[in-house]
């Protein structure tokens, strides 16, 4: 086969519609029997296909979709494989896609977003960039609608169309990296929570990772995270305890012992058993060491005084809301048989 000789198109015959069966790779058209040269040629003006990527072709013309950028993107960064030619017809008959991706890079950023549903985030379509996280040995330059994220390691991605996608608190430290709008942050930072994706410590724990939280709007918009997540999960401890007919506590209540020093505050206490529950929000910030600390003294103040402590999270009450309440109520039913607790002094807050 010489460069002047009519490409036949039946080594691609069997590459069916998806985006990533018209998205190949110099590497990957090489083994389907076309050169690069045939592949430049095929791409210049007036020609089929087009060049999106260094080493990347869209075999056709015109703009390319969402999901056509989004594979090009994983191509360029060396994600995923385009589909093997080794067996021709397989893969219609089979009715499988490509190979599984190797995990070498994942879409992150506001694409990540995007793909995870986020309402605040861009839509892919009015995405210039696409961010792709790669680790940080990695030697790839940023280009076209790409734009390459370094990483010290890359996260468990979750699956979404098909493509390894960065998890909700990851997909958001990289946006906002990129981010100086402080009303978008603040969105973003909100839905993560308010939609259910993830919970608020979990974001902090990236955001503190990626050094963000030295930016004011950054700030603002973590502090406002914070009290959307405790809300939340205080709703869902209201609808824990009606819910599963437990006792109805006091809620929100300072102890101390009488005349002495306060021991903390609650979120719920049911006295006659004894028994104290705390919401543990606290995120890991720069102070999480002090906050650690102060939430163990409390907590073993308390016990030492024979208060059952129990301690429940966000993610356990928005993953399993009824095992909790059986938490809440063993503790409560087997208060009869610990020894008496001493008496404390109940104080609204």
């Amino acid at each position: 086969m010489t460069h002047n000789t009519p490409l036949s198109p039946r080594p691609l015959s069997h590459l069916g519609e998806a985006a990533q069966c018209r998205v190949l790779t110099t590497r990957a058209l090489r083994e389907h029997g076309v050169s690069t040269t045939v592949a430049n040629e095929r791409c210049r003006p007036g020609g089929p296909w087009q060049l999106l990527l260094p080493g990347v072709y869209l075999l056709r013309q015109g703009p390319p979709t969402s999901d056509e950028r989004l594979h090009a993107a994983l191509l360029y960064a060396g994600a995923e494989r385009s589909p093997s030619p080794s067996r021709p017809g397989s893969l219609e008959r089979a009715g499988h896609g490509p190979p599984a991706p190797a995990r070498e890079a994942v879409i992150t950023g506001l694409a990540a977003l995007s793909l995870h549903g986020f309402a605040a985030a861009p839509s892919l379509r009015a995405l210039d960039r696409i961010d792709v996280l790669v680790p940080r040995a990695r030697r790839l330059r940023s280009t076209g609608c790409v734009r390459v994220v370094r990483g010290h390691g890359l996260p468990q991605p979750e699956e979404i169309t098909g493509l390894p996608v960065a998890p909700v608190p990851r997909a958001l430290a990289d946006a906002v990296a990129q981010l100086t709008d402080a009303g978008i942050v603040r969105r973003l930072l909100i839905e993560s929570v308010r939609g259910g994706h993830c919970e608020a410590a979990a974001v902090v724990a990236e955001l503190t990772q990626a050094r963000l939280l030295g930016r004011p709007h950054v700030v603002d918009a973590v502090d406002t995270l914070l009290a959307e997540g405790r809300a939340l999960a205080e709703g869902r401890l209201y609808e824990m305890v009606f819910r599963h007919w437990l006792p109805e506590p006091c809620w929100n209540v300072d102890l101390r012992l009488p005349g002495g020093p306060p021991l903390g505050g609650v979120d719920a206490y049911w006295p006659d058993q004894a028994v104290a529950l705390e919401l543990d929000t606290r995120a890991p910030r720069e102070d999480g060491a002090a906050q650690w600390s102060e939430y163990a003294r409390k907590r073993e103040a308390l016990e030492g005084l024979g208060i059952t402590v129990v301690h429940l999270t966000p993610g356990k009450l928005r993953e399993s809301l009824e095992q909790q309440a059986a938490v809440v109520r063993t503790a409560l039913m087997t208060a009869a048989e610990r020894d008496p607790a001493e008496y404390v002094v109940v104080v609204p807050r």
